[in-house]
């Protein structure tokens, strides 16, 4: 299965090269103008399902522009054609196609390709993660105040679901460095291959998620959600780390939240 969710992913990478520099038709998905999808999403999901589907028609399907289809397999899974559809669309060269398997719920196989850096990403449960063949760690890095991290904003920013703009300000303060980089699944990559120490987001979706988690955690990353308690790619609020810092990142997350909630009593 992992083979085929590779083959699917490069496949993908080639679309998406392949029509980067051509003209766009852009929308807007539901009432937000920050919401973007091209011709080029629909595009590849449907080269993906349709490939997916001949190889396992018993198989379940969570896709971003589809939807979900099935009808109970064990087996389902969990496709984003294209993360980081606004750098696409804008022609920024930093973007990828994401894959990811659940088997009676959990995640069980992650494919994430980045076409313009040719770097696979992969993982099964129990098997580890993997970058082009090499073997994936998270980061040794023991302090926030030593750490790049990254983070997203959600699409209704402008109305700072879930204090994001805080914790986005606190992290700066306490941090190396903060990055923002427009891909979640990427993202995800780079915590898993030591390049980030830690990653939090709120309102993703679960075809964000499913194949990053499971890389990060088959490299020695822990994944949470903000309180430091376990959730899953259904959840609100996602936090990964490399571990050693993720205790130091609860911290700071719970300080807007408490701060908030006082000045409201």
């Amino acid at each position: 299965m992992i083979d085929i969710a590779a083959q699917c992913a490069e496949e993908a990478g080639k679309i998406l090269v392949r029509n980067l520099e051509k003209p766009r038709h852009i929308e807007h998905k539901g009432s937000l103008d920050t919401n973007l999808v091209t011709e080029t999403d629909k595009e590849v999901e449907e080269y993906i399902v349709g490939e997916l589907r001949s190889r396992f028609p018993d198989h379940d399907i969570l896709a971003e522009e589809s939807g979900s289809r099935g009808s109970g397999s064990e087996y389902r899974w969990i496709i984003d054609p294209l993360d980081g559809t606004t750098n696409y669309a804008h022609g920024l060269p930093l973007f990828c196609t994401s894959i990811g398997l659940e088997r009676r719920g959990e995640l069980v196989l992650g494919v994430i390709y980045d076409p313009m850096r040719k770097e696979l990403y992969s993982a099964q449960k129990g098997k580890g993660a993997f970058l082009n063949g090499r073997q994936l760690k998270v980061s040794q890095t023991l302090t926030l105040r030593e750490s790049l991290l990254v983070t997203g904003f959600p699409y209704d920013i402008r109305s700072n679901p879930d204090h994001a703009v805080e914790h986005f300000k606190e992290f700066l303060m306490e941090a190396r460095a903060v990055r923002r980089l427009g891909s979640a699944a990427i993202d995800f990559c780079y915590v898993a291959a030591g390049r980030f120490d830690g990653f939090w987001e709120v309102s993703l979706n679960p075809w964000d998620m499913a194949a990053g988690i499971l890389i990060v955690l088959e490299a020695g990353g822990t994944f949470t959600d903000f309180r430091g308690e376990p959730t899953s790619i259904y959840g609100r609020s996602m936090l990964v780390s490399n571990g050693r810092i993720h205790g130091q990142m609860v911290d700071v997350l719970a300080r807007n939240v408490g701060s908030r909630a006082a000045s409201s009593a």
